[in-house]
């Protein structure tokens, strides 16, 4: 099971797949972003099997050059084009219009981007209304089972199917290397190798608390709107996430700041230089790690956008990890590492505040039950089974 040489149905992505496959359907382009290495390429391929395609590599120096000339090269193709690492040639986006906007649509296209939409929005803005956006995160509970190694190594595919914790941790520590020296360059963070490197770790240190850039400002000597810029680009290249706060009026003083974590679990774990589970788990981020772990193996199995995603708390210590609203409806989730969750104040000031119409404890046991009224205690690894239809069921 050496490194890709695996299930290759697993790294089809088949759940992505099929989402994508259904976009491309309905509109002329798709985007499909995501962070290096999590097999957007394979997926690209695993879509235009079967069918005319044509592929086009900006990182190829000869696909870029044929580029340049986007009238030339794309407007007399058919069938499905593909378009990889689409950031490093944002004036496509202009051109990219004008085929879409052709009465026969004799071709749709498929572009693949390691920056997200925020940061190309100037250029993503002509597209408006042409294009749907496709996010894919490294693997997640819905597609492999192993929840330990999972946790530990991450969800980049050479990461958590590495032959050993040792291989796997080798490949991070690169990805950790080539993303500071390469890609944060292109993206517009131009910091020493040292203090981008400083940055993340300590970023990775605050993983899970509330976001205070003023704090980071200080410790780097620069502005506060300058350390908000790093993270803008680093949760642009999809490495961190902040995630807002909910607020609204329940007569209670509530924290206004956002949380901050690292994407994914192995990248973190690699910063901090934790290489078992064992070392994990007598690590003082070790509860932080699993909050983050479980959150984000929530969010994918209910398929939610993290603008969709919030925390709530309150100054007097009322609290709700996550919160999740669609419509007119609210799921709570409480993220706790016990083999024995209980039922707190704390939950019962969410349930009743924000209006929730489940609150669901994810803890570290094996076996799902009851709590209270609206209130289910549910294993962390059968999340993907026990919220598969959250929303379509009632209360």
């Amino acid at each position: 099971r050496n490194s890709l040489r695996y299930d290759f149905k697993v790294l089809a992505r088949p759940h992505h797949l099929a989402r994508v496959q259904t976009l491309l359907q309905r509109n002329p382009i798709v985007g499909l972003l995501g962070p290096r290495q999590v097999v957007k390429t394979t997926l690209a391929r695993t879509v235009a099997a079967g069918a005319p395609a044509t592929f086009f590599d900006l990182e190829d120096p000869r696909d870029a050059a044929q580029l340049a000339d986007p009238v030339l090269a794309l407007e007399p193709l058919q069938g499905l084009v593909v378009i990889d690492e689409v950031q490093r040639s944002p004036e496509l986006f202009a051109f990219l219009r004008v085929l879409a906007d052709r009465p026969s649509a004799p071709a749709r296209f498929l572009i693949l981007g390691s920056a997200s939409p925020d940061l190309l929005k100037r250029s993503a803005d002509s597209l408006a209304g042409r294009i749907a956006w496709h996010e894919l995160p490294g693997f997640g509970l819905t597609e492999v089972a192993d929840l330990d190694q999972l946790w530990l190594r991450g969800g980049f595919p050479r990461a958590f199917l590495a032959s050993s914790d040792d291989e796997s941790m080798d490949w991070r520590r690169d990805f950790v290397r080539s993303f500071l020296e390469r890609d944060l360059v292109r993206l517009g963070l131009d910091l020493p190798p040292l203090t981008a490197v400083r940055f993340w770790t300590m970023l990775a240190h605050w993983h899970g608390q509330i976001w205070k850039e003023a704090e980071f400002a200080r410790a780097f000597g620069v502005s506060a709107p300058t350390i908000s810029r790093w993270v803008d680009i680093m949760a642009g290249a999809f490495v961190v996430r902040r995630v807002a706060p909910w607020f609204e009026n329940v007569g209670k003083r509530q924290v206004k700041a956002p949380r901050i974590w690292l994407t994914d679990s192995g990248l973190l774990h690699a910063l901090l230089d934790i290489r078992s589970t064992e070392a994990l788990r007598a690590h003082p981020i070790v509860g932080a790690s699993w909050e983050g772990f479980a959150i984000d193996t929530i969010r994918q199995a209910l398929s939610a956008r993290w603008e969709e995603c919030a925390f709530w708390r309150t100054h007097a210590g009322a609290e709700l990890d996550l919160l999740v609203v669609r419509g007119d409806r609210r799921l709570g989730f409480e993220v706790k590492r016990t083999s024995t969750p209980k039922v707190t104040p704390s939950m019962r000031a969410a349930l009743a505040d924000l209006r929730l119409d489940r609150l669901f404890v994810v803890f570290s046991g094996d076996r799902r039950f009851p709590l209270a009224e609206r209130i289910d205690a549910i294993p962390l690894r059968e999340v993907p089974v026990a919220l598969r239809d959250a929303f379509s069921r009632g209360p």
